[in-house]
């Protein structure tokens, strides 16, 4: 076993699952700070209008970088499994279709982005003042997906062999340059949108690079990669897309869904919108944390699952779910509790905090609860099942929060009534989940006699 993997396979699972998600929770959390960094030298620098033109793409990057992010999560999953199977074969030609499949995809989105920007914006009903420069930004943004792809696919890889150092040095790095080029192009070059456009791409396949890097640097390992291999392997592309496809719209239909959602929050009047919007930047901090259990949840198994150790498949995902819903708990509350420090971040007026307490109160009591929907998404995409979890997630996390908006929320017309909708989103879908998850481990566990 090379230093630089770890077998997923034996040990003490609590604290393994810990250690492997702690650089994972940085990784996330950084990239939420580097976000929000984005925001505040384009506020602080550009003024109102440039901030508003970010602002108004955020649904739309969030959706295609979504959808990469969980492309990369079904490769994790599968090269988890050839790990620890110990095929080399197979994890060869998982790794290298893997790249060119995930690379290939971040060429398309950049190719229908590009062409697809202003008609998007326009459904979207971007505000006139706006629109130009939305466009701007999504059409540089969309230049960086290729890039996106490969740092995703590269992280899922040593994600699976159990380094989940690697990627955290190399997005601190490529962080760190984007925060510095934020500010060079936005206030020494005046370039305002574009220049925070401009920053993120550079930033994004500076990341790539190293993470490609890195890999063809392990070349003589069973996962590196080796230009003499770089080929799709007919035998491993139906598995990579299999998996891979349906975790990226897994991800992306979420967006979908908050569009609906942001459309009721919007038939309120303004204070509350503000108020929304400035406590929903809780969402991504307490969600990344929470998403680094889900990822060591999808490797452990994947790994076991290859090994075919049952025990260890089933006690990874308590486990990870334990941990999932504990951190949620504790920043939910946190949040409830101190939620007017926070807000203070991005609001100074009383009303707006006062409306953006009443979300963080609702949200910081139910944010835990959906540990039980995605920590089993991730344990049935560890046993490779993507396809059933990804419906019942359209159904549970898209439909029904679309039917929720247009009956319950349509009757009361209340806020709290469309802050509910996501409790009750996420316990209706985990129910699924875990009845779903529980048949299919039921069935894994049969097959080595162990029920």
């Amino acid at each position: 076993m090379n230093k630089t993997t770890a077998n997923l396979t034996e040990g003490p699972l609590a604290k393994q699952i810990f250690l492997f998600s702690l650089p994972l929770m940085l990784s996330n959390l950084l990239q939420v700070l580097f976000n929000m960094s984005d925001i505040a030298v384009v506020g602080r620098f550009a003024g109102s209008i440039a901030l508003g033109a970010v602002g108004s793409t955020t649904i739309l990057v969030a959706l295609f970088t979504g959808f990469l992010i969980g492309m990369g999560g079904g490769v994790n999953v599968l090269a988890a499994r050839y790990f620890g199977a110990k095929k080399p074969q197979d994890l060869e030609e998982t790794v290298h279709t893997s790249l060119l499949v995930c690379l290939a995809m971040g060429i398309l989105i950049l190719a229908g982005g590009i062409f697809l920007t202003r008609p998007l914006l326009e459904l979207l009903n971007t505000k006139e003042v706006l629109i130009d420069g939305a466009s701007l930004y999504l059409r540089i943004y969309f230049l960086g997906m290729p890039a996106l792809a490969v740092y995703n696919f590269g992280n899922a890889v040593f994600s699976a062999i159990g380094d989940t150092k690697k990627p955290l040095y190399f997005l601190s790095t490529a962080g760190v340059l984007n925060i510095l080029l934020n500010l060079f192009f936005v206030i020494v070059c005046r370039l305002d949108v574009a220049g925070v456009a401009l920053a993120s791409i550079i930033s994004q396949y500076i990341s790539a690079f190293l993470i490609l890097a890195a890999l063809f640097r392990k070349g003589d390992q069973v996962y590196g990669l080796r230009l003499s291999a770089l080929r799709i392997s007919n035998h491993k592309l139906g598995s990579v897309l299999a998996l891979s496809i349906p975790a990226g719209f897994q991800y992306a239909i979420f967006q979908i869904a908050n569009l609906f959602i942001q459309t009721g929050v919007n038939s309120f009047d303004a204070t509350v919108v503000a108020g929304n919007s400035a406590a929903a930047n809780a969402d991504n901090l307490v969600y990344d944390v929470m998403a680094a259990f889900y990822t060591a949840c999808s490797s452990f198994i994947g790994q076991n699952y290859g090994a075919g150790n049952t025990e260890r498949v089933k006690k990874s995902y308590f486990i990870s779910l334990a941990y999932s819903f504990g951190f949620g708990a504790l920043l939910g509350l946190s949040l409830a509790a101190l939620g007017r420090t926070f807000l203070a971040l991005f609001t100074t007026e009383t009303a707006v905090m006062d409306a953006g307490m009443y979300r963080l109160t609702i949200m910081g009591f139910s944010y835990a609860f959906s540990a039980f929907m995605d920590a089993t998404i991730a344990a049935s995409r560890g046993l490779g099942k993507s396809v059933a979890p990804t419906v019942i997630v359209i159904m549970g996390s898209c439909v029904f929060r679309v039917v929720w908006v247009y009956t319950v929320f349509a009757h009361f017309h209340t806020i709290t009534s469309l802050y509910l909708l996501y409790i009750f989103s996420w316990s209706i879908t985990a129910a699924a989940e875990i009845l779903y998850f529980r048949k299919c481990y039921r069935e894994f566990a049969a097959l080595y006699h162990t029920l």
